[in-house]
């Protein structure tokens, strides 16, 4: 008998595939630019770039290569417990997101002036929008069928193995154990840490369904 057939596949291209992978490109890159953002006003991170901060913080590595770092440890969880998780949007954000956070940094420092995110007005009238872009790239990479991050998927890996424990509960320890660890390391959450576990879910749900009745429609 051919077992091979069973296996989980990564990698997988569920059409139309070349639309797929632009909205996932073009998602990483506007959830990279506002992720840049978020960390120079400095109101808070998403869960998982507290614990980023705090190592970059730590070993005065870059975020991008902290960022690379954090997700490979995870990644051996996806590696091992389900390969169909993984795919071109796995790559995309583990290996690129972060530095394309940190191109933007650069070029924010390059041409604003300097101390122009220390300016409250500054850093309260950015957060919304600046939000919302990182949101909404987030979503589109998300929606886009192409693989999660480590980060994203190791929740829905636990869930499944361990049938007494909801998703939605896992995914707020998981969250929860990651903003800890941040805080262990001297990030502190913020205004934005709360907006993401709020809003994120139904950003996801709102893109999702827009882009299979326009986009991702044969």
């Amino acid at each position: 008998m051919n077992t091979t057939s069973k296996r989980p596949r990564c990698f997988l291209r569920p059409a139309p595939f070349r639309r797929r992978l632009a909205v996932m490109a073009v998602g990483v890159l506007i959830q990279g630019f506002g992720l840049s953002v978020l960390r120079a006003i400095d109101l808070g991170l998403d869960p998982c770039s507290c614990l980023t901060q705090g190592v970059s913080q730590l070993t005065r590595l870059s975020f991008g290569t902290c960022q690379l770092l954090c997700h490979l440890v995870t990644f051996l969880v996806v590696l091992r417990f389900d390969l169909s998780r993984i795919g071109y949007g796995t790559v995309g954000n583990m290996v690129f997101l972060g530095y394309i956070s940190d191109f933007f940094a650069w070029l924010w420092r390059t041409v604003l002036p300097e101390g122009f995110f220390g300016s409250p007005a500054v850093r309260y009238l950015l957060l919304v929008p600046t939000l919302a872009v990182f949101l909404l790239g987030a979503a589109a990479y998300m929606c886009s069928g192409l693989g999660s991050s480590p980060y994203d998927a190791v929740p829905f890996i636990i869930s499944e193995h361990v049938k007494k424990l909801s998703f939605r509960w896992v995914r707020v320890c998981w969250d929860v154990a990651f903003m800890a660890m941040g805080l262990m390391l001297g990030v502190m959450p913020g205004l934005v840490t709360l907006a993401v576990a709020f809003f994120c879910g139904p950003v996801v749900a709102w893109v999702q369904n827009k882009l299979e009745s326009t986009l991702f429609t044969s």
